[in-house]
């Protein structure tokens, strides 16, 4: 299976007020595993005309902001209205093809991507026509859950302690923690229980 890890910084957590600030992608392809500094990534950082955002979200990515505050050429900068566009080139160079619509079907993963990544995507301009996400999404807490301890499903940083990850801490830049999702899931690719599922 292919699906693409992808994960966002934002300036708060409510889609219709705050911004994209970061957008990252992998491509994981699970019949052929690369080294993880190898796989295809997109990486955007996006230049509104002001920023609109939560104290401790703006802290969090003050990086962010520096970089998106620098007047010397970055290939990686875009507008909102074409951050959809350049990640649906990024998806057909990597050999994705659009469905019968015209529109960039993937699997997506990613640390609540559902919940939280979902409702940003949802609010850019192209998403549905140009490119959309596949109903069933993989977020690696699944995985790691306790069934028996956990009355939630784990954090990120919980799940890379389960994992064994030399360092556990989030590192909160897309694509590092995009990178971090295929490497949590990527134990689960070969497990007995999936090799006694029949193939149709």
């Amino acid at each position: 299976m292919r699906y693409i890890s992808l994960d966002l910084e934002t300036t708060g957590g409510k889609p219709q007020r705050h911004q994209i600030l970061e957008l990252a992608a992998v491509v994981e392809d699970t019949k052929t595993l690369l080294p993880l500094p190898e796989l295809p990534a997109f990486r955007r950082v996006v230049r509104h005309p002001e920023y609109v955002g939560t104290a401790g979200a703006l802290a969090l990515n003050a990086g962010l902001l520096e970089e998106l505050a620098r007047k010397e050429p970055n290939p990686e900068l875009c507008a909102p209205d074409e951050l959809l566009p350049q990640l649906r080139e990024f998806l057909l160079g990597q050999g994705f093809r659009p469905d019968k619509h015209d529109c960039v079907a993937v699997v997506m993963a990613g640390k609540n991507i559902a919940s939280f990544d979902l409702g940003f995507l949802r609010e850019l301009p192209g998403y549905g026509k140009l490119v959309r996400a596949e109903p069933a999404m993989l977020d690696p807490a699944a995985f790691y859950l306790n069934w028996r301890k956990d009355t939630r499903l784990p954090t990120m940083q919980t799940c890379k302690a389960r994992a064994g990850f030399e360092d556990d801490t989030v590192a909160h830049q897309a694509l590092a923690d995009a990178l971090d999702v295929v490497q949590l899931l990527r134990p689960f690719y070969a497990l007995p229980v999936y090799q006694q599922v029949r193939e149709n």
